[in-house]
């Protein structure tokens, strides 16, 4: 970027008339997880990154533990690790900006080699993701020789290269069951395995990686919950330990948790997940009151709005797969993607 279009760009970061009616929907529609008094601060860096996506031909995939000014501000799709997959497959976008984490991105630039795809700051990784390694799955293979892999998409794309596919936690036991054999490896999350495990008579052969940010709920807290709100619905995520699904009205996937609220439309609700979760989801349903436990991805929240505004000018930080490990991840990942769609034509009910 030109030193003139620097002086440009910070000139545009000012909270100016124009910039306040360009974002003013935006800021009226996320006035109850975001105070009017702090949305000068977002609002320019909310208008100048819709500049720079029209100057890129980009579009911002955002994860649904993003925070709201980005969620709602900046996004052109939202969703879980599967819908973004998806998403990321279909654009028709020269570039992706992918505001989650780094497996994510890699996702992105696996199913789409032809596109640019960004992530604002690259150091954003996973608990789970470094909880296994592709000589760990190799070593495995020659433990249990023949017993097919099944490898949860929050890995690396190295791991996803061992793997005979990738699953997410919304078709997780779909994915088990689609290989039709009596036994799978199921890595890295042990808690979403042993789930999985309780679903299918399939037999799960797990791996120890936990996520930082669900492995803290406990079931006490959750009997807390309980306690302080009567009548509360419980949503968990099933990367909880299972003893905190036990005592969860719903489990299910982020995407899964977000149907279900408004397929039932519960007067209150606490989501056992990240904690933006919560600021996202209640502003598509404002009559739910939304108990907010409050579990911080430190990964996650690595991406704001002037990295994601600086990653379009600059166009950083680039994502690269090598194409030998790129080619065989395709492969898994293609194999969780059309699991993914017959569960679609199929209309398949969440568990629990």
């Amino acid at each position: 970027m030109s030193p003139r279009q620097a002086l440009s760009a910070s000139a545009a970061l000012d909270y100016t008339p124009e910039v306040a009616r360009a974002t003013a929907a935006i800021g009226e529609r996320v006035r109850a997880v975001i105070p009017p008094l702090e949305w000068p601060v977002h609002a320019p860096y909310v208008a100048a990154i819709a500049e720079w996506k029209a100057r890129r031909n980009a579009v911002v995939l955002a994860h649904n533990y993003q925070t709201p000014e980005i969620y709602h501000g900046v996004a052109d799709f939202t969703g879980d690790s599967l819908a973004l997959a998806q998403y990321g497959a279909g654009t028709a976008a020269d570039v992706i900006v992918l505001a989650g984490v780094h497996f994510m991105a890699e996702t992105a630039k696996i199913l789409s080699p032809g596109k640019t795809v960004l992530i604002p700051d690259p150091r954003a990784g996973c608990s789970l993701a470094a909880a296994i390694t592709a000589a760990d799955i190799r070593l495995l293979r020659q433990r249990y020789p023949g017993v097919p892999v099944v490898t949860y998409v929050n890995t690396s794309a190295a791991v996803k290269a061992e793997s005979d596919v990738c699953c997410t936690s919304a078709n997780a036991v779909a994915v088990v069951e689609s290989l039709g054999v009596p036994r799978v490896i199921f890595l890295p999350d042990e808690y979403l395995g042993r789930y999985v495990a309780e679903q299918t008579a399939v037999e799960v052969i797990l791996w120890r990686g936990h996520c930082e940010v669900h492995e803290r709920f406990t079931a006490a807290e959750l009997r807390g919950f309980r306690a302080g709100h009567p009548g509360i619905h419980i949503l968990a995520h099933p990367e909880c330990p299972p003893e905190v699904l036990a005592e969860a009205d719903f489990v299910g996937s982020t995407a899964a948790m977000i149907r279900h609220i408004g397929d039932t439309g519960p007067r209150r609700v606490v989501m056992v997940t990240e904690c933006s979760m919560s600021d996202n989801v209640a502003v598509e349903f404002p009559n739910v009151d939304f108990v907010r436990p409050c579990a911080l991805c430190p990964h996650m929240k690595r991406i704001t709005l002037p990295k994601i505004l600086r990653s379009l000018q600059e166009m950083e930080h680039r994502v690269e797969v090598a194409p030998q490990i790129a080619g065989r991840a395709r492969v898994a990942l293609e194999r969780m993607l059309a699991v993914g769609r017959r569960e679609r034509r199929e209309q398949a009910v969440e568990p629990r």
